[in-house]
């Protein structure tokens, strides 16, 4: 079944790291009318203004990829902020999609939603088995609670109003568009601006926190937005046989991970740092491993595509594009 191209999609979030990788793969793809809105155009926390851009517009589609996303100490030091603003986004937008007549909605939430102690790798099924990590837990009860408003409406109103309303669970991400700040960004992307600026200044070593030995996974963020366009796209009684009413999300991870040592020797390597990688074992690990089984997704017929070293290459690309360092 060829897609229809000129049906409206609505990206919420295009500005984002995920949300303007799934706004390039649609383009990619050949859609023609692709909505956007800043925020400064639609705050999605404003339940008229929301309301009212979803009777004017009646979108087809709608790939809920806004959110306030932070790192541990922004988690930690604005919890209200993070639990209210995603919960007031994303209800708006999943409800006013519903009262429009938007039949199909993608709802993209985070790995943190599973348990601190989740058994590794990370299946779909442990989700509301055990405490969440204490520093995001705001963020990923929300996240928790979107997958299930998108749950609850297919169940109350699947048959009687046709809606498919889908929610897809991404690793760790890193490419186009990532957060490069010194302080608030997330493990690549602070490993390629050190490793940058270690290079530029001719500096012989770069000291890591921790061992090195504890393992993450990485996912390219094109690679994501294809996987959440492909989850969008699926038969619903394929996608209904892989799932269950009440557990529904698919995690999309790359399929394997790696250790911290192995990331930085990686990052090194793709910005061309030719001296030392050393570990500062004083320093915290964090969590001993952090993978997500993604066999559903590539039982359904997806794989991720981009091996680390290109993905990370790519990404050093876009970080010198967009920073004003020499």
């Amino acid at each position: 079944m060829s897609a229809d191209l000129n049906q409206k999609i609505y990206v919420a979030g295009h500005r984002g790291m995920v949300g303007s990788a799934i706004v390039r793969n649609l383009e990619a793809k050949g859609f023609k009318n692709i909505i956007t809105r800043t925020h400064n155009e639609l705050d999605l926390c404003n339940q008229a203004a929301v309301q009212a851009f979803f009777e004017a517009e009646r979108p087809e589609q709608v790939y809920l990829a806004a959110a306030k996303v932070g790192g541990i100490y922004a988690n930690n030091t604005y919890p209200a902020q993070f639990i209210y603003q995603n919960l007031m986004m994303q209800g708006n937008v999943i409800h006013q999609a519903f009262t429009s007549g938007t039949r199909k909605l993608l709802f993209l939430g985070s790995s943190c939603i599973y348990p601190k102690l989740a058994p590794q790798p990370m299946r779909e099924d442990a989700l509301l088995t055990g405490k969440l990590e204490p520093t995001n837990e705001p963020y990923a009860i929300a996240k928790i609670a979107g997958i299930k408003m998108c749950e609850s409406y297919n169940r109350q109103y699947g048959q009687s109003h046709g809606i498919d309303y889908r929610s897809v669970m991404p690793t760790n991400l890193y490419g186009p568009g990532d957060n490069y700040h010194p302080e608030n960004s997330h493990v690549i992307p602070a490993l390629i601006r050190r490793f940058h600026e270690a290079k530029v200044s001719n500096a012989q070593e770069v000291l890591i926190w921790g061992t090195g030995t504890p393992r993450r996974e990485f996912l390219y963020v094109d690679d994501m937005a294809a996987a959440s366009i492909f989850v969008m796209d699926l038969d619903p009684v394929i996608y209904s046989q892989h799932t269950l009413p009440m557990q529904a999300h698919i995690n999309v991870g790359f399929g394997s991970d790696v250790t911290i040592a192995e990331l930085a020797k990686a990052v090194g390597v793709a910005v061309g740092f030719q001296g030392n990688i050393s570990f500062d074992p004083t320093k915290p690990d964090g969590a001993p491993r952090k993978w997500m089984d993604s066999s559903r997704l590539n039982q359904l017929g997806w794989q991720a595509q981009t091996t680390l070293d290109v993905g990370l290459s790519q990404a050093y690309q876009d970080f010198l594009l967009n920073n004003t360092q020499d």
